[in-house]
């Protein structure tokens, strides 16, 4: 199977003969389908599809391939997006103290399972250095303070952007982003939350739990919106619990799950498997493409 692959992601409402017309375009333009994947919401009446190219059979240069199909996007009302794997994504992670998401996510990069370029990390806490340049990274500690915060944002956003930057991870990174920041990276922020939103908003999730004496705990990942740990979800895990669960006992269930969830996460939006619809996501699972 071709490693070097054109993705298209489609949004419209629902009518009959979608997947003939699309299927039919690709192929009119001579393009093999290794998948093709849809979705009907019969409650919005909505239609999604991934599609998924060889990109050996493109016979013209990316901008032509979009133009002809923006002339069947458009009879078709279509909103869509197009992705290459060739174009390999530069994604910033941001960290705290607690390392393990930040761990596994270096330690997967590094393995190759998840295809892209961490140009840097950026830690508000030197303890995080020795985790990350042990993989060869760059680091960059930067004190945070309810005095410079804003400033701090206003210089990530300048160097995100300078720097390319197509997603930015929180690895539990433990400060609230404004919305400034937030809205000049849409749908290209994603954050782990500790605990399976929508309870236990906020700080502190799993002495909550504990507190409550829930039967099952997980973890919640999903893209930053102004609206603190409501952003759409992307992936949820859980796992059960008993009343002998001490909190020091969930937050070492709860570590296992968020580095889980993340990477996941992550990897689904890497291999444009995300269709973001106001406050849902739809999310195409792993084919053999």
């Amino acid at each position: 199977m071709s490693e070097n692959k054109i993705t298209f992601l489609i949004q419209c409402a629902d009518s009959k003969g979608i997947i003939a017309k699309v299927t039919s375009f690709f192929y009119e333009e001579e393009f093999n389908i290794l998948t093709c994947q849809q979705f009907t919401d019969t409650v919005e009446d909505a239609y999604f599809m991934r599609v998924s190219l060889d990109a050996r059979d493109l016979k013209y240069s990316r901008e032509v391939l979009s133009s002809k199909f923006s002339v069947l996007a458009e009879s078709l009302n279509f909103s869509w997006s197009v992705h290459y794997t060739s174009d390999v994504q530069n994604i910033a992670i941001l960290a705290s103290k607690t390392t393990h998401c930040l761990y596994d996510l270096l330690e997967k990069h590094r393995e190759n399972k998840l295809k892209c370029n961490i140009p840097f990390v950026i830690g508000n806490h030197e303890s995080v250095r020795p985790v990350v340049e042990q993989f060869g990274i760059p680091f960059f500690y930067q004190p945070i303070s309810a005095d410079n915060w804003g400033e701090v944002q206003s210089k990530w956003t300048k160097k995100f952007k300078e720097e390319k930057v197509d997603l930015i991870v929180m690895a539990r990174f433990m400060r609230i982003l404004s919305s400034e920041f937030i809205n000049e990276f849409p749908e290209q922020i994603i954050n782990i939350h500790h605990a399976f939103l929508p309870a236990f908003l906020g700080a502190n999730p799993y002495r909550r739990a504990f507190e409550r004496g829930v039967k099952m705990i997980g973890a919640t990942a999903h893209y930053a919106t102004d609206d603190l740990d409501e952003g759409p979800i992307i992936e949820q895990d859980v796992e059960r619990v008993s009343h002998a669960s001490t909190p020091a006992g969930l937050t070492q269930i709860g570590s296992d799950i968020e580095r889980k969830v993340l990477s996941k996460a992550v990897k689904f939006h890497l291999d444009s498997r995300i269709i973001v619809k106001g406050n849902r996501t739809i999310v195409f699972p792993e084919t053999d493409d």
